[in-house]
């Protein structure tokens, strides 16, 4: 596989992560404008043709109204009304669709032309299994709030989510890598500690992730909107009155929402501290420009968690806070990259 060629696949993996980027942020208007529900029918061909005429529009407002969201939350809801929250939940759709579509295509045609390595095969049929499983957690999840509860079960909501920040690390991961090849290099003792903290910091990002998905799905955001104290407490006193004691972890507002905070203060002291030892050790200037990208994406990201608590989740704060996490493991993802290729410690400085 050529300079070239490898250049050309990491380009393809860029654009789909940037895609799955887009869908991410799409994705959190649409739960958080309630969208998510509009759509009570899985069709994954002939359901990217949208409603065409008032007789479609018609049968798949009727639909709606069949289902629990719509008689226990939306019973006032009219037709315009229902067009608003139908093409947010659409547009998600239909851009999972073209995920599938861009990777696809594009494989086979690299696959046609013999540009990619042997290794990177399974690798990479291994990311479209995942878009696969992905569609499918994501009906998956849907499904469940049209049974009795007008609410999508927090743990297939977390999944999905962290189903889509999986796909996105594999996908940015491999296009870091043929970038520039990560190979295995003599590296002092600092070098490697720098290594597991960098590795460590991006495993509590992948926290943040699920423990947001938590709070996204029982809507613990709406609640305790204080700061730093959560309604005067440190630790709510009502954090663990489900019964038995392991679901508050899951069910209760005041400890998800608190496991969540935890984190987000542990990134806001580790961060500062990864980005000063990378500052004084004997590394690339490519890996201190990546810890400077992650120290100021974690302090927007924290300024974004804040403003959205304490003005009780908006839709654009929102949408925004979830994309920002996103970018800070993307950002962390290129400086472990970094901390791992020959030139850490080649070009050093």
């Amino acid at each position: 596989m050529d300079k070239v060629a490898r250049r050309h696949v990491a380009l393809w993996l860029f654009v789909c992560s940037a895609m799955v980027f887009a869908i991410l942020v799409v994705g959190g208007v649409t739960r958080l404008t309630h969208s998510g529900l509009s759509i009570v029918e899985w069709k994954p061909i002939v359901g990217i043709v949208p409603p065409l005429n008032q007789a479609e529009w018609d049968e798949t407002f009727e639909k709606y109204k069949q289902t629990p969201e719509y008689q226990k939350v939306n019973h006032r809801m009219g037709l315009d009304e229902f067009k608003g929250i139908f093409f947010w939940e659409y547009w998600h759709r239909v851009l999972g669709r073209l995920i599938g579509v861009a990777f696809l295509l594009p494989f086979v045609y690299f696959c046609w032309r013999r540009r990619i390595d042997p290794p990177l095969m399974p690798k990479l049929l291994g990311i479209f299994v995942l878009g696969g499983l992905q569609g499918a957690m994501g009906w998956y999840m849907v499904k469940s709030g049209l049974i009795d509860d007008p609410r999508v079960s927090q743990y297939r909501l977390t999944a999905h989510l962290s189903l889509a920040f999986l796909i996105f690390v594999a996908m940015m991961w491999l296009a870091l890598g043929l970038l520039e090849e990560r190979v295995r290099v003599t590296a002092d003792a600092t070098l490697k500690g720098l290594q597991r903290f960098a590795f460590w910091l991006a495993i509590l990002v992948g926290y943040m992730v699920v423990s947001g998905g938590l709070v996204a799905g029982i809507r613990a955001g709406k609640a305790y909107n204080s700061f730093p104290l959560m309604n005067g407490h440190f630790l709510p006193p009502e954090s663990f009155i489900i019964d038995p004691w392991y679901l508050n972890f899951f069910n209760n507002m005041a400890l998800v929402q608190f496991d969540h905070r935890l984190g987000a203060w542990l990134l806001a002291f580790l961060v500062p501290w990864l980005w000063w030892k990378i500052r004084a050790a004997a590394v690339s200037r490519s890996a201190r420009l990546a810890a400077t990208f992650v120290l100021a994406a974690v302090f927007v990201q924290i300024v974004l968690g804040i403003s959205t608590l304490l003005l009780a989740v908006p839709v654009g704060l929102g949408a925004a806070h979830q994309g920002g996490a996103m970018v800070v493991l993307g950002l962390l993802l290129w400086l472990n990259h970094e901390l791992r290729v020959p030139s850490a410690v080649g070009r050093s400085v």
